[in-house]
This record gives C-alpha cells, sequence and structure tokens, in this order.
C-alpha cells in the first residue's frame, strides 16, 4: 500500500491550468519538498490533494484510502498558513480542539507544546503571537495527532535561526520515526538542510529529483599565496577566484589531496569553507532563472 498515490490529478481556475494532470507515489517514509515560484501553485495541490479544494479530475489516495473519506485525518495532517488561527484563543484552545475532535488525551496538549518549544506561551492569546510562535502552534497542531503522513505549507516561513534549527530536527525525527512529509517552501537553503527528495511544480506538472544525484562540492581556501594555489592546482581540479584565496569543486577524498598539496608547495592555509550546490542550482536550471535573479 501506497503512502500517496495521486493519479491524473487537474485543477483549473476559469481558463487557467493550474495542475496537468499530476502523477505521483510515494510508497514510504521521508521528506519531499514541494518548490515552484510564487503562483505555480503549490498550495493549490496540496489543499486539492487534502480535498480542501475539490479537483476537475484525477484520485488522491492516502494510506490506502480516498482522500474524500475525513477518517483519514486521524493519520494524516495538514499544517495550513496562520489565517486559520483564532487570535482570541490561547494556543491551549488550538490545541485541545484538535484533540477533541480526534479523540486524543488531553496530556498530548502538554507534551507537543514542549516537543516544538511553545510550552512558555501555551496559555498566551494567539493575537499576541509573533510569527515565529504562530509557526510553532501550527506545527504542535499538525503532529498532535501523530500523523502518519504530514503536509506543510511554508513551514520556515518566519522562524528565527535557533526555531528553524528545532524545525529541522523535529522534521528529521518525524521522518525516521515513520512519517512521510511533504513540505512546500521558498527557502532553498532550508531545503538542502532536510532533504534530498524535490518535487518541482512547473506549468502545471510535477518534477520529481534526487538531490543527491546533482550536488556539486567546493572548497573555499584562503591561503597565503593565492596566485601561487591556483597556478598550482588549476590544471588538475575546477577552480575560481575569491578574495584572499581560490574556490576548488572536489570530491571527499580529493580534500585530503588538495591540502598535502598546497602544504607542499609551502602554501599556509588559513580557512576552508564547504559549499554543497543542490536545489538552488537545480531550480535556476528548470525554471530558467539567472544567477542574479
Amino acid at each position: 500500500m501506497s503512502v500517496l498515490s495521486i493519479s491524473n490529478l487537474s485543477k483549473s481556475y476559469k481558463k487557467h491550468l493550474v495542475l496537468n494532470e499530476i502523477e505521483l507515489t510515494i510508497d514510504g517514509p521521508g521528506i519531499w519538498a514541494l518548490v515552484g515560484p510564487n503562483g505555480t501553485g503549490k498550495t493549490t495541490f496540496l489543499n486539492v490533494i487534502t480535498n480542501i479544494l475539490p479537483a476537475d479530475s484525477g484520485t488522491v489516495e492516502m494510506l490506502g484510502k480516498s482522500n474524500k473519506d475525513p477518517s483519514i485525518f486521524k493519520e494524516v495532517s495538514f499544517l495550513q498558513d496562520n489565517s486559520i488561527l483564532f487570535d482570541y484563543l490561547t494556543g491551549y484552545d488550538h490545541l485541545k480542539y484538535v484533540c477533541d475532535v480526534n479523540q486524543i488525551p488531553k496530556t498530548r496538549v502538554q507534551e507537543v507544546a514542549e516537543y516544538v518549544g511553545m510550552e512558555n506561551y501555551v496559555h498566551k492569546v494567539v493575537g499576541n503571537y509573533s510569527l515565529g510562535m504562530k509557526q510553532h502552534l501550527l506545527l504542535a497542531m499538525s503532529i498532535i495527532n501523530k500523523p502518519k503522513l504530514l503536509f506543510l505549507d511554508e513551514p520556515l516561513n518566519g522562524l528565527d535561526p535557533t526555531s528553524s534549527i528545532l524545525m529541522r530536527k523535529i522534521l528529521r525525527e518525524l521522518a525516521d520515526q515513520g512519517t512521510t512529509i511533504i513540505l512546500s517552501s521558498h527557502n532553498l537553503a532550508e531545503i538542502d538542510r532536510v532533504t534530498k527528495q524535490i518535487l518541482f511544480l512547473k506549468d502545471g506538472k510535477l518534477i520529481e529529483k534526487d538531490l543527491s544525484e546533482h550536488e556539486i562540492t567546493f572548497y573555499h581556501f584562503i591561503v597565503s599565496d593565492p596566485t601561487k594555489a591556483m597556478n598550482l592546482v588549476s590544471d588538475k581540479y575546477v577552480t575560481d577566484n575569491i578574495p584572499n584565496g581560490l574556490k576548488v569543486q572536489l570530491s571527499n577524498h580529493q580534500l585530503n589531496e588538495m591540502i598535502d598539496l598546497l602544504k607542499e608547495h609551502k602554501i599556509e592555509i588559513f580557512d576552508i569553507e564547504k559549499e554543497v550546490t543542490g536545489s538552488e542550482k537545480l531550480y535556476q536550471e528548470i525554471f530558467e532563472v539567472g544567477e542574479e535573479s
């Protein structure tokens, strides 16, 4: 049984075809990123999958059930944007409501509040929450039922670095525990940190990519004699100039070779920084975006 099975899924707004006979099958746990420019239909795609919006044609099955079967939401969750929150209610009120609807013990409220790091403000009204605090609440609401399938629409939006680190940790833990996650995001750097599996949405179609097959690793070397270093390695490696050093494309085993070569020629290494090109490079290629766009 597939976790998610989508067949011939289409959706139009008047004459604009947003989703065009989409096919997708996901058989096991993991994290998939849904990526595309604004207006390509990422939110529409998630809304149609979860039957918030009706499809024009096609079928969606989640965990062996139709997406039109409301019982699926015992094991499926969808983190939407914060417009679904009520400013006059507390975080606790929201979480308690989810527990009541799903017949989940109230003890789960405190557990999930502590897990996402919102125990200090769970009893405050949402109208006083920052954007990041609202994101924590939305995450708590979406995982309180321990879902097997989790959809998240821009979960990394508005998070400070500490919260982003916590969010990545939680997403990885959920995937390790058997949850299948599909998240949309504009933050390509964050996507590189949580998954190698990308679903690019372009012209109403999904383009599946395994990022691990497209990654290129560069190392930035800050050295005592950049000119000498460049002359020494430019014939052997793909290189480029950077301030006070050079940028070199290397595999892991070539890194030690490069370091030994510089030391052998009395070139002092002051700093080394690793750069992995991943989703951003693919994004530029698929959506034909220039470096400065």
